[in-house]
Parts: structure tokens; C-alpha cells; sequence
């Protein structure tokens, strides 16, 4: 493979894991059905303590034979590299955010943030959230929250947050600039509970096909997906692709729920089993709201754990297509015990396996930092952009399990995808990736796109408009301003990727989620991939 395919992949991936919220760890637990009691075990009151009540623990319920009386004199974080990947202590502000992103609920004022060099420009508000009511918009500028100054310093994310969080019905002042003025407001928003829905977009593709991007397994998206799929079912659907790409996974139960919309009655979904843990099986209900349409499930080498439950069960009962690139390969289960002062130990205590027997846990023999990187070596090896003929030679040769659709797949190691889709690295070189990690493309969006295009245009003509000569030249002339020292060779090769990043950040300004994805599809391989073979 070509030296600059190669920093084309890594550039390329590296995206989607910055966006990505602890996946490459896959650091989940599972709720309910047996396995998410929350165990507490007492407390010690020193470290040498603690980690002797996580010594008991896993002797009692870890996944596999260990031998403790080796591990002893280890530190905790050690320890736990010892018996694999997932397994991880999470000290109390990790056990907290964990918790608020999987639960679908928090309380607090519902903004998103991200600091454009030192101001704090709204993202994204939560619609009917507390924010919302009380006029937050989106491209406001936050300039201080109650006596605190946040504008022009460089706060710790946690402390900004935290300023927000609080308890329903309590008070939170906030001084602003709307976008496009310099006039400072001073508004008062009232915390209350803010739902966050686990599903990012879902809307028609075309007048047949729905579309639905799932983020996480969160307590409600089995829910949040029948209420997505009965909306879209009324306006036409018959057909439907899923879009796990980049879910890192979430709630065992949701997975399960998720399949069970898919599928007739009485099917199993999947089954897991540990030393501690006897065999459970999981059914599906024949209740579900998406059982007879066509179905395709998107996946790439950041789906995982969840994820790849719902991916195995549809492939393996052969009840939709699945499109993209092999998942990340995680099979283990994990359950959290809680300590007294708010940390936690997520231990692995079963694997999961598909209908056919598949366990999708790839190996992790070769160590804990082998195991990171393994992504990588998929990259190197050319197995994501489709250099590689090996790996699907291996696929053949090796004593796989056979799927009702005649194919043969890899018993372990992830999900293997019937239509590959390899990655697409052109214009994704190292200037783009300045752009991308200094977030100019969205500080150009928020200063000067919106000012060209208004929202209006922006719905009516999103299928249709495109971004041309005359607006790259603007955002060159807007790099030149900024004083950004341009490789003219690699922006102009990553003018197309540029553009299309551009109007698809636009339309998620005016439209949210759901106008990122209706622009990002228009140019996405897997998407068009799916749609050909729903035909």
C-alpha cells in the first residue's frame, strides 16, 4: 500500500474516534434482565482496601478462571489490564457521565457547547429543554453563567458542566450574545429534567426508504426507535436502513430491545454465559414495529458491543443486509459494582453470542496495548479500504458457521459485513486535518456561511444545493483573515471533502442532527451501497 493511502486511513479514522466518547475501550454496562443489579459492596477506607474487595469480586463473578494471588501487589488500573480490555475502575465524575449518557436523562438547562477558542458557542439546545424555553439559541455566545466569567478563559470542560447541572427547579443566570449581534443579554434559565433521545436523525431518504442513526443503547432507544419508526411508517416507509456506524454500544437490554423490533416471535436474539453466569437466552416478542420491510444495518470498525448484538441476530436469522466494514469485536459483558464514594468496577462477568454460537469478541492474547491498536493494523494492512485480499481468503478457508444465507462467517473477531464498503480516504490528508481539530470549518460556519445562507433557504433547498467555486473562495479568503498558514496543494485536494463538511455543518445549524445526516447521506458510499441493494 501507498505511504499516502496509508496516512489517508489514519487521518480518516481518526475522526470518527474523536468523535466517539470512550469507544475505543467500549467501556459499557448492561441494565436489568439479570444483569444490571448494581451491586455496592462496603467500601474500604484506604486503596490497599479497595483493592481487595476487587479481588473478591472477580473471584466470585469474573467471566473466566483466574488466578488472583498473582495480581495482589498490582495497582487496580493493572490489575484489570490483566484480565482484558473491558474490564476498567471508574472513578466517581466517569460513573456520573456514563450514567446521564446512557439514561436518556439529566437535570440541567440542555445545551451543547464547544469552546471556539475561548468562547463558549452554543452547539446545540435541547428542544423544549430548560434552555430552550427560556431562549437560548443556536450560535449564542455564553459569556458568563451566574458570577463566573467563562468567556475568555480556558475552564476545564467538568467545571463549565457542572455550572449547568444542578437540581430541578433551581435557578442558573446566564449572560449571552445572540449570534449575529453584540448586544449582551442576561436571561434566567430554570433547571429541570432534560430528555436526550438516543436516536440522532430519522427521516424519509426517499419516498420509500426511511433512515435512522442510532448513537447509543441508552435505557430508551427501543422506544425512542418505535416511536422514530411509526412516524416514518406513516409517511410512506417500507423500506428502512439503520445506521449504527460509530456506536460504541450501551445497555444490554436495549440491544435486545432494538432487535425485538425487528423480528417475528419467539427468535433468539442472542445468549451469554460465564463461569459465575449460566446460560441465559433472549427471545424476541413479535411485538416489534419494524418486522416484514426490507432492512439494511450500516456498520464500520467503530460498531460495537450493543451494536453488534442487533448486527449478529439480523444477519444471522437472515432478516436484513448488513453494509459497511467488519465491526470492532466486542462480546464481553459487563456488570458494574458500585463503591461508597462513588466509583465503580466494571467487570466482565459473560460473553455474548449470536443465534448461530458466534462469540464476536475479538482476541486480546497479545495484551492490553495490542488490543488498542488493533484498529490501526486493520488500517495498515489495507482491510478497511478493500487493498487487502487476505482477509476475506481467511474468511474462506477458516472453519466458519454458516448463515441462512449460505454464507460462510468468522466464528469470532466481529461482525462481518455481506457488502463491503471500504473506507474513502481522498481529501482526507493532513491540512484538512488541521482544519478539522482547530474546528476553523466550524468557526467559519457560525461566522460568516450563515450570514450567506439563511434557514429558510436552507429547508427548501437541501437536496438540492451545493457549495461551488464562489464559496470555496470565500473560505479561502476567510483562512487568509484568520492568519492560517494554507498547504494549497492538500486544501485543494480536500475541496470536495471541505465543501461537503461545510454544508452539512450549515444545514446542522438551522436543521439539527437530522439536517447533518440528510446532507452528510447525499455523498455517503454505505448509504448509496444500501440503498442499491434494498432495490
Amino acid at each position: 500500500m501507498k505511504k499516502n493511502t496509508r496516512n489517508n486511513i489514519l487521518i480518516a479514522i481518526s475522526y470518527s474516534v474523536i468523535l466517539i466518547v470512550g469507544m475505543i475501550l467500549g467501556i459499557k454496562f448492561i441494565k436489568d434482565q439479570g444483569f444490571g443489579v448494581n451491586r455496592s459492596p462496603q467500601l474500604a477506607s484506604n486503596a490497599d482496601g479497595k483493592l481487595e474487595e476487587i479481588l473478591h469480586i472477580i473471584n466470585k463473578n469474573y467471566v473466566d478462571d483466574i488466578n488472583t494471588d498473582s495480581l495482589q501487589n498490582l495497582p487496580i488500573d493493572s490489575v484489570l489490564h490483566q484480565l482484558d480490555p473491558h474490564s476498567v475502575y471508574l472513578p466517581p465524575v466517569d460513573v456520573q457521565d456514563m450514567t446521564d449518557n446512557l439514561e436518556g436523562n439529566f437535570e440541567g438547562v440542555g445545551i451543547e457547547y464547544y469552546m471556539l477558542n475561548d468562547t463558549m458557542m452554543v452547539t446545540g439546545v435541547v428542544k423544549d429543554g430548560p434552555a430552550y424555553q427560556a431562549g437560548i439559541k443556536l450560535g449564542d455566545k455564553i459569556l458568563s453563567i451566574d458570577t463566573a466569567t467563562v468567556s475568555g478563559r480556558k475552564l476545564p470542560k467538568d467545571q463549565l458542566t457542572g455550572r449547568f447541572r444542578g437540581k430541578a427547579g433551581s435557578g442558573v443566570s446566564v449572560v449571552l450574545m445572540h449570534n449575529g449581534t453584540q448586544v449582551q443579554s442576561r436571561l434566567m434559565v430554570t433547571r429541570g429534567k432534560v430528555n436526550i433521545s438516543s436516536i440522532d436523525a430519522a427521516y424519509m431518504i426517499n419516498p420509500e426508504t426511511g433512515y435512522v442513526r442510532i448513537s447509543k443503547f441508552g435505557a430508551n432507544t427501543d422506544n425512542d426507535f418505535a416511536t422514530a419508526a411509526n412516524n416514518l411508517k406513516a409517511k410512506g416507509m417500507k423500506k428502512l436502513i439503520l445506521d449504527l456506524r460509530d456506536n460504541g454500544g450501551g445497555y444490554f437490554s436495549a440491544a435486545t430491545g432494538l432487535a425485538d423490533q425487528f423480528l417475528p416471535e419467539n427468535k433468539l436474539i442472542v445468549y451469554t454465559q460465564g463461569k459465575h453466569e449460566p446460560r441465559t437466552d433472549y427471545f424476541s416478542t413479535g411485538s416489534g414495529t419494524f418486522q416484514n420491510g426490507k432492512l439494511a444495518i450500516l456498520i464500520n470498525e467503530n460498531t460495537a458491543s450493543a451494536s453488534e448484538i442487533v448486527a449478529g441476530a439480523v444477519q444471522d436469522l437472515g432478516r436484513g443486509i448488513i453494509v459497511g466494514r467488519r465491526s470492532f469485536g466486542k462480546g464481553l459483558v459487563q456488570e458494574q459494582f458500585s463503591f461508597g464514594d462513588g466509583s465503580a468496577l466494571n467487570l466482565t462477568i459473560a460473553r455474548y453470542y449470536t443465534p448461530s454460537g458466534r462469540s464476536i469478541q475479538k482476541s486480546y492474547k497479545k495484551g492490553y496495548d495490542a488490543y488498542k491498536h488493533e484498529l490501526d493494523e486493520r488500517m495498515m494492512d489495507g482491510e478497511l479500504t478493500g487493498d487487502r485480499t487476505s482477509f476475506q481468503d481467511s474468511i474462506e478457508k477458516a472453519e466458519g458457521v454458516n448463515i441462512p444465507s449460505n454464507k460462510k462467517v468468522k466464528p469470532s473477531g466481529g461482525i462481518q459485513p455481506d457488502v463491503f464498503v471500504k473506507l474513502d480516504t481522498a481529501g482526507y490528508n493532513r491540512f484538512y486535518a488541521t482544519l478539522v481539530s482547530k474546528k476553523v470549518l466550524s468557526d467559519y460556519v457560525f461566522n460568516a456561511l450563515t450570514n450567506k445562507y439563511n434557514a429558510n433557504f436552507v429547508e427548501q433547498n437541501i437536496n438540492s444545493f451545493t457549495l461551488g467555486d464562489n464559496d470555496f473562495k470565500d473560505f479561502i479568503g476567510y483562512l487568509q483573515r484568520k492568519n492560517v498558514q494554507i498547504d494549497r496543494f492538500q486544501l485543494y485536494n480536500s475541496r470536495s471533502v471541505i465543501l461537503n463538511d461545510l454544508k452539512a455543518l450549515l444545514c446542522r445549524y438551522y436543521l439539527g442532527d437530522v439536517g447533518y445526516y440528510r446532507s452528510a447521506n447525499q455523498t455517503d458510499n454505505a448509504v448509496k451501497q444500501a440503498l442499491v441493494n434494498l432495490q
